[in-house]
């Protein structure tokens, strides 16, 4: 038998006085009531009520016992109210994962107004290229760029993650622009220290190698850094257009060999699969996707 239910049965018993009162009051026979308080007590292995034809008192036992199962059956209701109230309203901490630049430009945005909705949500943003395993690491959602592995996780799509080539003025002033990928060979490119031939982007329709990768005049680890480099006229760059969208529009960066861009690359949510997800989680995808689809770029 259950035994919480044979706690909150006795002490209905010890409230109500008898096994009659307590039946009426739990909406069950008096004979059921009877089955639990004798499994409970088999099981304590101990005598928890005298009985006698018309009441039944408490034992010295059974006046301990049943102050230790009103605690617990407080904590119990407590607990059950607290995911009462995390079902009702968005609370709670959310744990999300997102690619470096993608959950800087667009989700670290987003969370912030998804906070200033809910002042009663926490969020913790992990920023970082790797994949990380939502199940093991108590991640609510991730966001990933690129195609799936095989998942048990939902996975619904956000957007498209699209590049850009650009350079600054200055520098098509002084090197030409180019036309063509064939006239790379005669530009000086930046690139991303970890592209390798795994993960470097191909531009469409070019079946030769690009120089990006192999030959460039610039190698830096770190996004910001190449992107500043271009614009004080280092050479041309190939990075996500949300990370070049002001300085493109601003003038600082010109963007060249449109025709020839990378493929795009989808962006997807990933979440574990709940018949009935908190509103923390589902309230956030709901904004973030808002958010996202006012954004002309990211469409």
């Amino acid at each position: 038998m259950d035994k919480l239910r044979s706690m909150e049965i006795f002490v209905a018993v010890a409230d109500c006085g008898n096994f009659t009162g307590a039946a009426a009051w739990l909406e069950i026979s008096a004979v059921m009531v009877g089955k639990y308080i004798s499994h409970l007590e088999s099981t304590l292995n101990v005598r928890l009520l005298d009985r006698t034809t018309r009441r039944q008192s408490l034992t010295e036992a059974g006046r301990v016992y049943v102050e230790e199962c009103r605690r617990v059956l407080e904590q119990v209701a407590a607990a059950e109210a607290s995911v009462e109230r995390l079902r009702a309203a968005p609370s709670g901490t959310l744990r999300i994962s997102a690619p470096t630049s993608f959950g800087a430009c667009v989700v670290a945005p987003a969370v912030a107004t998804f906070l200033q909705r809910y002042p009663d949500v926490r969020v913790e943003l992990d920023l970082s290229n790797r994949v990380v395993n939502l199940l093991e690491e108590g991640f609510d959602l991730a966001v990933r760029i690129g195609d799936l592995r095989d998942s048990d996780l939902v996975a619904k799509p956000l957007c498209q993650y699209r590049m850009a080539i650009c350079a600054s003025p200055d520098y098509l002033a002084r090197y030409g622009v180019p036309k063509a990928p064939a006239d790379l060979s005669a530009h000086r490119c930046l690139s991303h220290m970890i592209w390798t031939a795994r993960t470097e982007w191909h531009l469409t329709g070019y079946e030769a190698e690009t120089p990006w990768r192999r030959d460039p005049v610039l190698a830096c680890n770190d996004g910001l850094g190449l992107k500043m480099a271009a614009i004080a006229g280092a050479g041309l760059l190939l990075q996500p257009e949300i990370l070049l969208n002001e300085d493109i529009r601003d003038g600082r960066l010109v963007r060249v060999l449109d025709d020839w861009l990378p493929a795009p690359r989808p962006v997807t949510l990933l979440y574990r699969q709940d018949l009935h997800p908190l509103p923390k989680l589902s309230g956030f995808i709901a904004h973030l996707r808002e958010e996202v689809a006012a954004q002309r770029h990211l469409r």
